[in-house]
Parts: structure tokens; C-alpha cells; sequence
């Protein structure tokens, strides 16, 4: 059976909420780096047998299957299909795993994986809102009676809330339950901005990164979110949103954020055939998941399940991309699997970077690739925490 090796990655920058990218339009910003990713890796177009996009809130303009839309957007043939999926935060990892599929399996030669999120444009949770009568009525609501029957009384769970299940009452369940203190979590937001921003003066995200024109004519070409201004003083001043007596805040949780990232996936062969030089091959790429209402604890298993799948001890991998959707999962993730805190996250995480939803599981492999393209590290692994207690993770092997 063919391998499934990645011939090239692409990301914009990632930019607040309200920030520079607010007057993108979503497809336009999808757009970009498709066009980014042909021009940079010398396809065309006309080749791709299939753009799978991810994308979190498929409502308003990012509704009616965003992929065509974008594939339309920067000009490409109008034989090249495209079909959006929502696997939560992990929707363009798991875009990637479907277009390794797709090639291994032979029923496609080159497939475009990606994804994207304006969290400006498109708010999170719009495409749940609800009018009041609806809410009062318990009609269109995400969850039936059955789910709620079955996890009612279970501690995190709001059974009379339209979404029960909170990433955010899961993270501090998780700090509870791995004996996280405030202090720790701080202390790895502010790690997380430091790592970031070094990587941003370095120059390391550059080669990665597609400029974005605004309708003004002006570029955006740097993230946004990394705050270098922090401190653990500042961070200690937040509130606890998910808890009285909590220890998550703002700081050290994920930022709302806009952004879109692309990977062009093929065979070794057809690579060869095209002059293509892959970047990395997929060794292993496995979904699982685990307790809904913990949420954010499935990135252990997957870890543990894609292992096996690629014959290799943790300490092999040379670099971890873990979402920092909030500070305690990658916390829990390194208490749980023995990895080595160095090769965490290197250069910075969602809590500095920012995490457009749909787009970052693309983002994080995109900066994962260039990581250990830059340090000759043979293999990467990236795994992303998913609403549901879902969890895709991925390694692949430099070439």
C-alpha cells in the first residue's frame, strides 16, 4: 500500500478577534492559502482530486460547504470538488487523516487538506443560536432527552443548560483531577507567549506564513495574539469565568482568533512524477475518544493508541504539538504519557497564538512540519483535545 507524505503546508496569520482579519471574509481567507499552496509547492490546480476543508460554525458565510466556495474563490478549475467536515477543534487534523485515506487507499492522487475559522465573523456557538421560544420550548437543541438522561447528575454536566457540556468546567475538572494549581497554569500561559514570541523575532514562522491583503491594500503578516507585555502578576489578576473558586481563566485558555492553514497530500510516486519533494510522511493517524464531560482529556488515549500504531516510545518523537485549548490538557498530557516538557509546544501554543477552531489542526502541523524541518527532528507528533471528549492524533516522519 502507498505511503501518504505531505508535500506542502501553508498557514495565514493568525489574528485576534476584532483584529486585522476581521474584514476577511472566511472564503476569502481559505482562498488565500489555497492559492499560497499551489503557488509555493508548483501544483496545479487542475490536479487536485479533492479539497477537504474543516470548519467548526458551518453557518452564515461559513455555511453551504465553505470548500467549494473557497476552491471557487481563488480561481481554481471548476472541476475541483470540495466538502467541508466539523470534528470540532480537531476538524482539519482530521482533514488530513481523510486526505492520507483518500491516497493511500488509491482513490485519489492529490488531495488538499485544510481548514478555517473567523470566530470575528462567524461567533462561536452561532450555529446553535436559538430564539427564546425555541430554548423554552427545548426544541432544536444540540442534545435530546437520551444524552441528558444519561449524563444528569454527573458533576460538570448542566442538564438544564442548551449546550450542558463546557470545555471550559471540563479544563477545570481536569486541573482538579491531575492537582493543577492556578500558579502552574499561569505559569504555562506565560511560557506559552515567551516560546512564541522568541519564534516570532527568530523568524521561524515566516517561511510557514501567507501574507494576507486587506481591502485596504495593507499586509498582515505576523500573529496577532502573542502578548509580550504579560506577566504571571497580570495573569494572576484574572477571574475564574468557569468557577468561583476556580483556577482557568482567560489567560490561560486558548484565544478566540481567525485564521485558515492548508497541506497538499500525495503519494511518494506522484511526487516523484511531478518533482515534488515531500516534507514528511503520515506514519500513523488515529481518532478516538473518551469521557464527554472531562471534554479535553482524549489527546492521552489517542496518544497512546497512535503510538502502537507507528511502533514507537514517546521518547522517539522529537517534537509534541498538544492544543493548548486550555492550560491543564497539555499539563495532564505530559504527567500522563512521560514526555519530555522540552519538546512541548516549542514554539508557543493556542494560548499564545490563538485557535481559530476549524483551522488548527492544520495550523499546528504546519508549524509542527517547519519545526522539525529547522531542527532535522525524524518524527512529530500532534494530537488535539475536540468538543464531544473527541481526540485525532497524527505522527509523521521528516523524509
Amino acid at each position: 500500500m502507498a505511503d501518504a507524505v505531505i508535500v506542502g503546508a501553508v498557514r495565514t496569520p493568525v489574528g485576534r478577534r476584532g483584529g486585522a482579519l476581521a474584514a476577511v471574509h472566511p472564503v476569502d481567507l481559505s482562498a488565500r492559502v489555497l492559492t499560497a499552496l499551489s503557488e509555493r509547492v508548483g501544483l496545479d490546480p487542475a490536479e487536485v482530486d479533492d479539497v477537504i476543508w474543516g470548519c467548526v460554525s458551518q453557518v452564515g458565510e461559513q455555511a453551504w460547504n465553505l470548500a467549494r466556495n473557497a476552491v471557487l474563490a481563488a480561481g481554481w478549475p471548476e472541476s475541483v470538488p470540495g466538502t467541508t467536515l466539523d470534528r470540532q477543534c480537531g476538524s482539519s487534523q482530521q482533514a488530513l487523516h481523510f486526505a492520507a485515506a483518500a491516497v493511500v487507499s488509491g482513490q485519489a492522487d492529490l488531495v488538499v487538506a485544510g481548514g478555517v475559522e473567523s470566530m470575528t465573523r462567524v461567533p462561536m456557538g452561532s450555529s446553535i443560536a436559538l430564539s427564546p421560544a425555541a430554548t423554552a420550548a427545548g426544541t432544536g437543541l444540540p442534545y435530546g432527552d437520551q444524552v441528558r438522561d444519561r449524563y444528569r447528575g454527573t458533576p460538570g454536566f448542566a442538564a438544564d443548560d442548551p449546550v450542558p457540556f463546557s470545555q471550559g468546567v471540563g479544563a477545570e475538572l481536569i486541573a482538579e483531577r491531575w492537582g493543577l494549581t492556578r500558579r502552574q497554569l499561569d505559569e504555562y500561559a506565560l511560557a506559552s507567549h515567551g516560546k512564541a514570541a522568541a519564534a516570532q523575532d527568530a523568524g521561524a514562522f515566516d517561511p510557514e506564513i501567507v501574507p494576507v491583503v486587506l481591502p485596504d491594500g495593507s499586509k498582515v503578516v505576523a500573529d496577532e495574539g502573542i502578548r509580550r507585555d504579560t506577566s504571571l502578576e497580570k495573569l494572576a489578576g484574572l477571574k475564574t469565568p468557569f468557577r468561583a473558586d476556580g483556577v482557568v481563566t482567560a489567560g490561560s485558555a486558548s484565544q478566540i482568533s481567525d485564521g485558515a492553514a492548508a497541506l497538499a497530500v500525495t503519494t511518494p510516486e506522484w511526487a516523484r512524477q511531478r518533482g515534488l519533494r515531500p516534507l514528511a510522511r503520515i506514519s500513523a493517524a488515529v481518532v478516538t475518544a473518551d469521557d464527554p464531560v472531562l471534554m479535553l482529556t482524549a489527546p492521552i488515549p489517542a496518544t497512546a493508541r497512535v503510538l502502537r500504531r507507528a511502533g514507537l516510545g514517546v521518547d522517539e518523537i522529537g517534537v509534541y504539538e498538544v492544543n493548548e485549548a486550555f492550560a491543564p490538557v497539555p499539563l495532564a498530557w505530559l504527567a500522563e504519557t512521560g514526555g519530555d516538557p522540552s519538546r512541548l509546544n516549542p514554539r508557543g501554543g493556542a494560548i499564545a497564538l490563538g485557535h481559530p477552531l476549524g483551522g488548527s489542526g492544520a495550523r499546528l502541523m504546519t508549524t509542527m512540519l517547519h519545526h522539525m524541518r529547522d531542527h532535522g527532528l525524524r518524527y512529530g507528533l500532534q494530537t488535539m483535545c475536540e468538543g464531544g471528549g473527541m481526540a485525532n492524533a497524527t505522527i509523521v516522519e521528516l523524509l
